[in-house]
C-alpha cells in the first residue's frame, strides 16, 4: 500500500507552509498593532501567544475535538463488529490502529482527527452504525482511515488554528477602537492614519481570506480520500451508496460546530442552516452528488 496515499508528502509540505504563512500573519500584525499603539510588547505578545496557542492546538487537538463532539471511547468488547472492521482496514493500509470512539447521535456521519497516524481517532455517529450495511460502512472508515494516511489532519490542524487566531486577532483590533485606541497615530497625522485604515482593511479582510484557505484545503482532501478509500476496500459501491444514505438523512446533529464541520465525511449541518445563503458560500465539503459520481466513475 505504499502508493496509495499518495497526498501524504503535499500535506506535509502544506502544513509547514501554512504555519509559516501563520507566523508571518502574527509577527507581521503584530508590529502592525505596536504601531498603531505605540507599544512595542504587543508584538512580543502576538508571536508568544501565536506559538503557544499553535502547539497545545496540534498536541491536543484530538481531545478538544473529540469534547466537542461528546464522543466515547469503545472498544473489541463494547463493539467487536465496529473495531474489527477498523482493525482489519489499518492492516491493509499498513497504518497503526487508531482509537475508535463513538457519538451518540441519529444522524449519519464520522470523522478522523488525530495530529499523526500514531495518535489517530475514527469516530462514527450511533445512527451511522445503526443504518449502513457491512460494505457502506467498510467504505465510510476507508475513507476515514485515508485521511489518516494521507496526514490530512496535519492540515486541518493548522487550517483551524491559523482561522481561529486570525480571527481573534482581528477581533481584538476591532473592539480596541471602541475604547480609544490609535492615540498615537492621532499625533503623527497622516502617517498614522494611513496605518489605521491598513489595520482596519487587515482585520476584516484576513479572517474571510483565510476561511477561504481552510475551505478550499476541506473540499479537495474530500475527493483524495473518497478515492483512497475505494481504493483500499476495491470497491467504490460501497462508500457511494453510503454518501447516497447519508446525503439524503435530514436528522440535525446537536454537536454540530462550525469549527469542526470540515472534519466530518459529510456537512453536519441540515436543514435551514445548510440551505441559508451564507452557509452556501463557505461549503466545507464538495457537492455529495459529485462525490457520488466520481467514485461510480472509478476503474478498479
Amino acid at each position: 500500500m505504499t502508493s496509495l496515499y499518495t497526498q501524504k508528502e503535499s500535506n506535509i509540505r502544506k502544513t509547514w507552509f501554512l504555519f509559516s504563512g501563520f507566523l508571518i500573519f502574527v509577527i507581521g500584525f503584530g508590529w502592525l498593532f505596536s504601531e498603531i499603539y505605540g507599544n512595542s510588547a504587543i508584538l512580543y505578545f502576538a508571536v508568544g501567544f501565536s506559538t503557544i496557542t499553535s502547539l497545545i492546538s496540534y498536541w491536543y487537538s484530538d481531545k478538544i475535538v473529540l469534547g466537542m463532539a461528546r464522543a466515547e471511547p469503545i472498544d473489541l468488547k463494547s463493539n467487536p463488529e465496529l473495531y474489527r472492521i477498523i482493525e482489519n482496514l489499518a492492516i491493509t493500509a499498513g497504518l497503526p490502529m487508531p482509537r475508535v470512539y463513538l457519538i451518540r447521535e441519529a444522524a449519519l456521519n464520522a470523522f478522523a482527527t488525530g495530529r499523526n497516524p500514531e495518535n489517530s481517532v475514527v469516530a462514527v455517529t450511533e445512527g451511522l452504525l445503526n443504518t449502513l450495511n457491512r460494505a457502506e460502512l467498510e467504505g465510510v472508515l476507508a475513507h476515514e482511515m485515508s485521511h489518516i494516511g494521507n496526514r490530512d489532519m496535519l492540515v486541518s490542524t493548522m487550517a483551524v488554528i491559523l482561522v481561529g487566531f486570525i480571527s481573534l486577532l482581528s477581533d481584538m483590533f476591532r473592539h480596541s477602537m471602541f475604547w480609544g485606541g490609535g492615540r498615537r497615530n492621532d499625533r503623527e497625522g497622516n502617517g498614522g492614519a494611513i496605518l489605521l485604515i491598513i489595520g482596519i482593511a487587515v482585520s476584516v479582510l484576513a479572517p474571510i481570506s483565510a476561511v477561504l484557505i481552510q475551505l478550499a484545503l476541506s473540499r479537495r482532501r474530500e475527493f483524495f480520500a473518497d478515492t483512497s478509500g475505494a481504493l483500499l476496500t476495491r470497491y467504490p459501491e460501497g462508500l457511494a451508496s453510503a454518501l447516497e444514505k447519508i446525503g439524503k438523512d435530514v436528522t440535525p446533529m446537536r454537536v454540530a460546530n462550525n469549527t469542526t464541520s470540515h472534519l466530518w465525511i459529510d456537512d453536519p449541518f441540515t436543514g435551514q442552516a445548510r440551505t441559508s445563503f451564507l452557509h452556501k458560500m463557505f461549503l466545507t465539503h464538495p457537492p455529495i452528488e459529485e462525490r457520488i459520481k466520481a467514485l461510480r466513475g472509478m476503474k478498479i
